[in-house]
């Protein structure tokens, strides 16, 4: 029998290859503030305190770690992959380039030279910075690092939820912001496997439903153009694995436009200190927005996956 990709068992061996490299992010009560968001038990699982400040660094060293005498790395990146890409390849000694669409805000570029990566800037979505960072990794020889669909980055991803049923075991709900589906794939997974009547949301924007039309067709799909500010979650296409992963593990896709992302890293930032870029809060408007509804007595985790400011304008 073939063994799966990504599973509970390859999330545990992640989990404990990257163990004191990336932080143990802490799970916030948020029920007992001011303005609630949502009614019922809500507990925030903050990786925007991640180091580099996303959750990306756990993918980026499980896979850098697996590697024998990689040369350098290689990916492209909205910005938050390629900081977690940086961050493995100081870990270990390399050098690491980063493609990143004209789209990227020059404070990830300049927040990526800071962890010593070179920085390229190539086509004006995810998926053009993408072709030439592949080619790039073949022409150099160095180990290119896809940003979501490799089973070494998902299952590294995956170790949130590895956390988040230690700190928060009864919780009934998780919502997770999804690009190219790396994240939810891996939590997805790992929850599922561990606690099946576990209800796992993911959350996507408006402007750039990649893998909810894809679940739709039921095959990966390419969107006709990207209509929001959040681009850490706007791919013009996922792909199979992440799909794959996704159909099996995933209760729904729900969909929340920037304003509803901008309101909620509002909130975050007002209400908790917690400075949230639009993707970091898509989780949480999901909740604000009603777009997901739970139940009065419904325990709720969502998963602030990245740091920024972009939200607060």
């Amino acid at each position: 029998m073939r063994e799966a990709p990504v599973s509970l068992e390859t999330i545990r061996a992640a989990a404990g290859r990257i163990s004191g490299r990336v932080r143990r992010t802490p799970v916030l009560e948020a029920t007992a503030l001011r303005e609630p968001p949502a009614p019922g038990s809500l507990l925030l699982k903050l990786e925007c305190l991640q180091v580099t400040g996303s959750f990306k660094p756990r993918g980026a060293l499980n896979k850098a770690l697996g590697l024998e005498a990689p040369r350098g790395l290689a990916t492209a990146s909205g910005g938050n992959h390629g900081l977690g890409v940086a961050y493995a390849a100081s870990v270990l000694g390399l050098p690491a380039t980063v493609f990143l669409p004209a789209s990227t805000p020059e404070t990830k570029a300049l927040k990526l030279r800071s962890w010593g990566a070179s920085v390229r800037v190539v086509g004006s979505v995810f998926d053009e910075a993408n072709e030439a960072a592949l080619a790039y990794a073949v022409a150099e020889g160095t180990t290119y690092v896809h940003p979501f669909a490799d089973p070494a980055v998902i299952s590294g991803q995956g170790t949130v939820a590895l956390e988040l049923l230690a700190d928060a075991p009864d919780a009934d709900t998780v919502l997770v912001a999804v690009g190219g589906g790396g994240l939810l794939a891996g939590i997805a997974t790992a929850l599922k496997a561990l606690r099946p009547g576990m209800r796992v949301i993911g959350v996507e924007p408006v402007g750039a439903p990649t893998l909810h039309n894809s679940l739709e067709a039921g095959e990966p799909v390419t969107l006709e153009r990207i209509e929001t500010e959040a681009g850490t979650l706007a791919p013009l296409r996922s792909a199979a694995l992440n799909l794959d992963l996704i159909a099996a593990s995933v209760d729904h896709i729900a969909l929340v436009d920037d304003e509803a992302m901008r309101q909620a890293a509002r909130w975050l930032w007002f209400e908790l200190g917690v400075a949230a870029e639009l993707s970091g809060a898509a989780a949480l408007a999901a909740l604000m927005a009603g777009v997901y509804r739970p139940a009065v007595d419904e325990r709720v985790i969502a998963v602030v996956c990245g740091a920024g400011a972009d939200g607060l304008g």
